[in-house]
């Protein structure tokens, strides 16, 4: 029997509600409830995030690659990262390219900020907005890690940022993004995923404590406040939501959690021991406590490219992408995909996410794609999934 073309008369309030969000969401400044303009497609309802790691980039034509066949030696250069990099970019068309750190190999480039750009130019040049954090190398070339990440600050289309205002903390490019709904719905003006990007340093400035730095507890205390906020604001603010909105974090050195799996709980491949810092400085405990951050990614450890899931949340590794970072030779270099999706009403209204999918693709001839996998359902929980209350 077909259904009756009856229209759905909202309450008064209810009904000035959704027109003044809609019309905030078409007038507005662009903010979209995150930084930068970010939000989600109306086509599909999705937000796409490509992570580029450890393109360890220095002069160009001049620099060889590492760790290739014989066959693929001659002519290889930082050219090659390049090309894979435009690949990428045209096969996935992301809404977000996150470049997580050693995207240079400072000691290797006669000139930091001149490698930078190279590095970065497929995002720019196509004009897409990107984000940046450092790594353990990008600063040892001509340019002080402050100065790297001032410099990525300054480039077209970059989200990057030095560090949130007003706010005393560890380590440059501390930062969070927030992308908001489809334009014209509910939740246009709401950030319906939330994106933090931290600085986990470089080497330990202690010297009794040897290795790899770690994220301090200045900006664990700056995540607790801002992810607290921004669920008191996705919970309390009209339309009010039941739950939080999702989260993702970037960062480029493995927490030492990252040691919890085997290749019985994880889907990709180990194919190195796990480089993080030699003390735990508990930052994985607060992403738990915090309740938002459902995946973590990072680079550093190029032959690994794992996922797995522990307390709750999805440890992910993004496996090598640079041609003159080391590899493994006939292992492709990779770059990670993240897919968010939003929920879709029987009424066709796109509401909060719905679910985080994940997978690489491989600079080989067909571009392949691998390990495709979700990270997170809403309701997997065993909670069922609760949206502003439709009138309908």
């Amino acid at each position: 029997m077909a259904r009756l073309g009856i229209r759905c008369f909202l309450p008064p309030l209810i009904l000035l509600l959704h027109l003044f969000l809609a019309a905030a969401a078409v007038n507005g400044d662009g903010s979209g409830g995150g930084g930068g303009g970010l939000r989600f497609r109306r086509e599909g309802g999705t937000f796409k995030v490509l992570q580029v790691a450890d393109m360890h980039y220095a002069d160009g034509r001049s620099t060889p690659c590492e760790d290739v066949l014989p066959a693929q030696q001659r002519g290889c250069s930082d050219l090659n990262t390049t090309a894979f990099l435009y690949r990428v970019l045209r096969a996935e068309n992301p809404d977000l390219v996150v470049f997580t750190g050693d995207n240079i190999f400072g000691a290797d480039s006669t000139d930091t900020a001149g490698s930078m750009d190279a590095a970065i130019a497929p995002a720019i040049a196509m004009k897409l907005p990107w984000a940046a954090i450092l790594g353990n190398h990008d600063q040892e070339g001509t340019l002080s890690r402050e100065g790297v990440m001032r410099h990525l600050v300054g480039l077209k289309n970059t989200l990057s940022r030095l560090n949130p205002e007003g706010v005393e903390i560890d380590g440059y490019g501390n930062y969070n993004l927030e992308v908001g709904g489809v334009e014209g719905t509910l939740l246009a003006n709401k950030s319906v995923l939330n994106l933090y990007f931290l600085d986990s340093g470089d080497y330990s400035t202690v010297w009794w404590i040897p290795g790899y730095g770690w994220i301090k507890a200045s900006q664990q205390a700056w995540f607790r406040q801002t992810s607290a906020n921004l669920q008191k604001k996705y919970t309390s603010e009209q339309p009010a939501q039941k739950e939080p909105a999702p989260s993702l974090a970037y960062f480029h050195i493995p927490l030492p959690e990252f040691s919890s799996f085997t290749a019985s709980n994880f889907t990709g491949v180990k194919q190195e021991g796990i480089s993080s810092p030699s003390i735990n400085s508990g930052f994985f405990t607060t992403m738990v406590e915090a309740g938002d951050v459902k995946a973590a990614f990072i680079g550093h450890d190029h032959v690994n490219d794992f996922c797995g899931k522990l307390t709750g949340i999805q440890l992910c590794y993004a496996g090598g992408f640079g041609y003159h970072a080391y590899g493994k030779a006939g292992w492709s270099r990779r770059a990670r995909v993240v897919s968010v999706q939003l929920e879709k009403t029987e009424s066709g209204e796109w509401q909060g996410v719905k679910s985080i999918k994940t997978w690489k693709r491989l600079d080989d001839q067909n571009l392949t794609t691998i390990d495709s996998e979700v990270l997170w359902n809403r309701g997997s929980n065993g909670k069922t999934p609760t949206y502003a209350r439709s009138w309908c």
